[in-house]
């Protein structure tokens, strides 16, 4: 029954009419009277088949209306996510990006200058940085154990960089965290934001030679962590 609801009966019957109508007219057998009764009957099927038409677009756009407005309800109760894990697939692109992207001042805090042992690592994660032209300072509060790979490893590397000049002296500290990160202004609001690790597995392995990061947790401007993450630099810093 309910296929035979959906058939279009007016287009049925206007076919019927208009075939019926010319051989009627080619045997000879209906009058002009005739004639025009069925014309006026096809003109009017075909008036009732366009309302129906445009009930079942009103119809379609209603739905369309309704289901759109239902959209931007959920859209506008959904909160973006403060903190993104990324791994190894997606690490080297998420830095790149972040490194491009940032601006003003540069802080990293309790980095492992042993995987910048790495010329390539080096080159990912802070040569980018030193000389991108939107940032004006890179500054660095370590561990004091990390005096030696300043030296040997970090200041020999970042003499061949551009922008150089950028880069203040370190602030050693005897730091007791677990936690390291990189924050920067960055995005078009220009809020900071920070990318994560720590310090052993799983978020970093080690060989004989360096750290390698695993893993690193990217957070958002909108995240209270932020200003919990500057209020830890500062300890640091101004015991240092």
């Amino acid at each position: 029954m309910k296929k035979l609801f959906k058939l279009e009966w007016e287009m049925i019957a206007g076919l019927i009419a208009a075939v019926s109508a010319l051989v009627m007219h080619s045997l000879g057998l209906g009058s002009a009277d005739l004639l025009l009764v069925m014309a006026v009957l096809l003109m009017a099927l075909l008036f009732l088949r366009n309302i129906r038409q445009e009930q079942r677009i009103e119809a379609i756009l209603e739905a369309i209306s309704s289901a759109n407005g239902a959209i931007q309800e959920v859209e506008s109760r959904l909160k973006p996510p403060e903190l993104l894990l990324l791994g190894p697939t997606h690490l080297r692109m998420e830095s790149e990006r972040f490194c491009k992207q940032a601006q003003g001042e540069v802080l990293l805090f309790h980095v492992c200058l042993l995987m910048f042992k790495s010329q390539a690592l080096f080159d990912l994660m802070l040569r980018p940085v030193v000389e991108n032209p939107l940032v004006t300072s890179v500054r660095f509060v370590l561990n004091e154990k990390q005096l030696g790979l300043w030296d040997t490893e970090i200041v020999p590397k970042l003499n061949h960089c551009h922008g150089k000049e950028k880069v203040c002296p370190p602030q050693w500290a005897p730091i007791a965290e677990t936690i390291s990160f990189i924050m920067a202004d960055a995005g078009k609001g220009g809020n900071a934001e920070c990318l994560v690790s720590f310090w052993g597995e799983p978020f970093m392995a080690y060989t004989l030679e360096q750290g390698i990061p695993r893993y690193i947790i990217h957070v958002r401007a909108h995240s209270e962590l932020v200003s919990r993450l500057v209020e830890l630099e500062r300890k640091y810093r101004l015991a240092s």
